[in-house]
């Protein structure tokens, strides 16, 4: 099956992330959000995206001819001609259940259901579903126009059919994909990433090293662009609480326990750069404060 037309819901971050690099791809794409604010934010953040690459020659076409392949709606009933739905919302599985349930009712036979889940087995997603074998995982990487990767993951019920047009998604949007056989909580990548995350957040609860010294060694001694903290106030920390908490429940495996300092911060409201503090302190337009 080839994909055309993609519906992306959820505005945030990855959200909207996702819709751009689908526009850059030539793909007509609805990007569906309860919340009109949401939906206007990630308008201005896309064309201001899409601008700066043009100016550095990163993409051939105009920033005008990318922008004309997005429909920003609040109506989900868009999704009834879609070949292609991508959740990218809060990571509770009862949101994410509520929101399926109501995209079933309106997409065809067809649509490609998947999940931007960087933590929930697809299997769970897909359980009350009267297509599982439609259901997959596509996890993106934050920020979604620089990182490369994009995570395939296959629930227990997922067709041969639907994961070979995922990948051939995953290719046509410029992405690499990483085949997930086996749909555990966590996946791949996070599962790696999870672990030196938490560690680094209990080196600083116990006063081992500072924030900046922990992300400042990462970076220089082992070659990350960012450290695990910084990536932590970029993702959101009550976001990676909720993928630990869930990672944790499902293995019940000591080392994906949140340290206690996250669940503090989280419980401040201190969730990183959307809220102007998190490990570090930012101004208004998401610069840390010196």
């Amino acid at each position: 099956m080839q994909i055309k037309k993609v519906i992306v819901a959820g505005a945030g971050t990855m959200g909207n992330g996702i819709v751009q690099v689908c526009a850059q791809a030539g793909l007509t794409v609805a990007m569906c959000d309860i919340s009109q604010q949401m939906l206007d934010k990630a308008v201005k953040t896309i064309g201001w995206s899409v601008s700066k690459l043009a100016e550095k020659q990163k993409i051939k076409e105009s920033p005008e001819t990318v922008m004309a392949r997005i429909t920003p709606t609040t109506d989900f009933q868009a999704a009834g001609d879609a070949d292609l739905v991508i959740e990218a919302v809060f990571e509770k599985l009862e949101v994410k259940l509520d929101l399926f349930k109501k995209l079933d009712e309106v997409t065809p036979a067809h649509t490609i259901m998947a999940s931007n889940t960087s933590a929930i087995p697809i299997s769970d997603l897909a359980g009350g579903s009267s297509k599982p074998e439609k259901y997959i995982g596509l996890h993106f990487f934050n920020p979604v126009p620089m990182m490369a990767a994009v995570e395939v993951i296959k629930g227990i019920a997922t067709s041969e059919e639907t994961a070979q047009t995922a990948r051939e998604f995953v290719q046509l949007i410029g992405k690499e994909p990483i085949v997930v056989n086996r749909d555990i909580a966590g996946f791949v990548i996070n599962r790696i990433n999870m672990l030196s995350n938490i560690e680094a957040m209990r080196l600083v609860e116990n006063g081992v090293a500072s924030v900046e010294d922990v992300d400042k060694g990462v970076r220089l001694g082992a070659g990350r662009k960012m450290g695990p903290l910084e990536t932590s106030d970029l993702v959101g920390m009550d976001i990676q609480l909720d993928a630990m908490t869930h990672l944790y429940e499902q293995e019940q495996d000591r080392r994906f326990y949140p340290p206690d300092i996250l669940r503090r911060k989280v419980a401040a409201g201190h969730l990183g750069r959307k809220t102007g503090k998190g490990w570090y302190e930012y101004n208004e337009d998401g610069t840390k404060k010196k």
